[in-house]
């Protein structure tokens, strides 16, 4: 059997550990990530005591001094907590009494652990959003480079994984970064319900002790109390809801990712990539692999599978805090650095990874059925009612498919053998540039449109000035 050092427990155990559930019941080897937002939220909690008159400003004074000291220790590397401290919050606080002696006791006074490693979790994630938010714009800056570099670029439009109509390429980016400004809009609200206080909400019931909730949220940057003691400590919506976005984020982040994948292949050819972001094979030679989008298509699962882990985790818990709570952090830590990992790799890829081949984006666009709407659109200027037009069309592309043509390889009598209506501007009207052009309604694939776009996500990311 084991001791618990510096007498954690009350004097109710007689014995300690044995020292396999020690381990076993020990977070110490990760939430010790949580360090610095312990401290932050220690000071708090040490200058409100004094504040109210709960300890002495001689003690606040000894206890922050203890605290810093503390935060000196890690930043040099000598703070080392060991399995015998449990959790990053005793570990803390057996340091600081072992720096200032008895007075460190009066630091948990008023607080349990319970609200105490809520309030740490919110810290550090809220930290973590704002960085993350950083580095989704950097994404979107990298998507609109590419974005404003291809504003003339023409690229097929599949829908089913078929030629459906061609498209400004341009206009294919900038639906990613429409797709990130919703991510960073999700992020942003969830941040709002992690920016909330449980500290003072103690074990699950507040405290006797004549604390002031307000001046430890004030001085941490909450900007709401949690009304209930209850639900502040057993809250963990705040993490799933991250988990949710974060896996939002990937399934953008993985469609995109597909793409690539598919371009850069023989088949598509639409793309080549840099040496900077491929890797090579140990057994053939001519090999360049997209090992960037494969990873970050793979690393959907690890994110989907926490969140799937945290909602089974809470579903069944009675109120208030159980010890289930204590897989929240491993799921929430990997699920961030999993995330921004795969975010800062697609805007390398995007940035110095990815070269457009224009030629064949060209070829490509020019060498299918694609523009066979521009034809019932044309037929309905005509005075052909549209249902009437899509039929007429659907000849005219059978007959080509069973010659082996295109749309743009019939002579002019052969069209007007489907339809009197059509003139010579026919092959002007059909030609990938003016079909791209032509989809002028608000949204479109048209230059013209595009040209906004570029204009409104150029001010909207801080390039222009309004």
């Amino acid at each position: 059997m084991t001791t618990t050092k510096g007498n954690t427990w009350s004097d109710r155990f007689e014995e300690g550990l044995h020292p396999v559930i020690e381990e076993f019941n020990a977070s110490i080897t990760f939430d010790v990530e949580l360090l610095q937002e312990d401290l932050d939220g220690s000071v708090a909690h040490a200058s409100m005591l004094a504040s109210c008159g709960v300890i002495s400003k001689q003690d606040e004074s000894e206890l922050q001094r203890g605290l810093e000291l503390i935060r000196l220790e890690a930043l040099q590397g000598d703070f080392n907590p060991g399995i015998e401290d449990e959790d990053i919050h005793f570990a803390v606080e057996n340091r600081l009494i072992a720096l200032i002696g008895p007075v460190g006791k009066k630091l948990h006074t008023g607080r349990s652990r319970n609200d105490q490693v809520g309030t740490d979790l919110r810290l550090w994630l809220r930290r973590r959003i704002d960085e993350l938010d950083q580095e989704l714009e950097h994404f979107q800056l990298s998507l609109l480079s590419q974005a404003e570099s291809n504003r003339k670029t023409m690229i097929p439009g599949y829908t089913h994984l078929q030629r459906a109509q061609p498209l400004c390429l341009a206009h294919h980016l900038i639906a990613y970064i429409e797709m990130i400004q919703r991510d960073r809009n999700r992020f942003r609200d969830v941040r709002s319900r992690v920016n909330i206080s449980p500290l003072g909400a103690a074990a699950l019931a507040g405290t006797s002790i004549p604390i002031d909730r307000q001046y430890t949220a004030s001085m941490l940057g909450f900007e709401e109390l949690y009304a209930n003691s209850l639900d502040a400590v057993s809250d963990r919506d705040f993490v799933v809801e991250y988990a949710a976005a974060a896996s939002l984020l990937m399934v953008h982040l993985s469609r995109l990712a597909e793409e690539i994948i598919l371009w850069s292949s023989e088949e598509f050819g639409f793309v080549q990539l840099s040496d900077r972001v491929s890797t090579g094979s140990s057994l053939m030679p001519q090999k360049k692999n997209p090992d960037v989008p494969e990873l970050v298509r793979g690393k959907c699962g690890r994110v989907f599978g926490h969140l799937q882990a945290l909602l089974t985790m809470i579903k069944g818990l009675p109120l208030a805090y159980n010890k289930d709570f204590q897989e929240d952090k491993e799921a929430l830590f990997d699920v961030v650095s999993t995330t921004k990992a795969c975010v800062q790799s697609m805007s390398v890829l995007m940035e110095e990874g990815i070269e457009f081949v224009v030629a064949r984006l060209a070829r490509a666009v020019e060498s299918d059925f694609s523009n066979a709407t521009d034809v019932a659109d044309y037929l309905v200027a005509k005075g052909i009612p549209f249902r009437e037009a899509y039929q007429i069309v659907g000849c005219i592309v059978k007959t080509c498919v069973s010659e082996g043509i295109l749309l743009k390889e019939l002579d002019i009598s052969r069209w007007q053998g489907f339809a009197k209506v059509i003139e010579e501007d026919i092959y002007e009207f059909l030609s990938p540039q003016n079909v791209v052009a032509a989809r002028l309604s608000y949204g479109g694939t048209a230059f013209e449109r595009v040209e906004e776009q570029l204009g409104h996500w150029r001010n909207n990311l801080g390039l222009e000035k309004n």
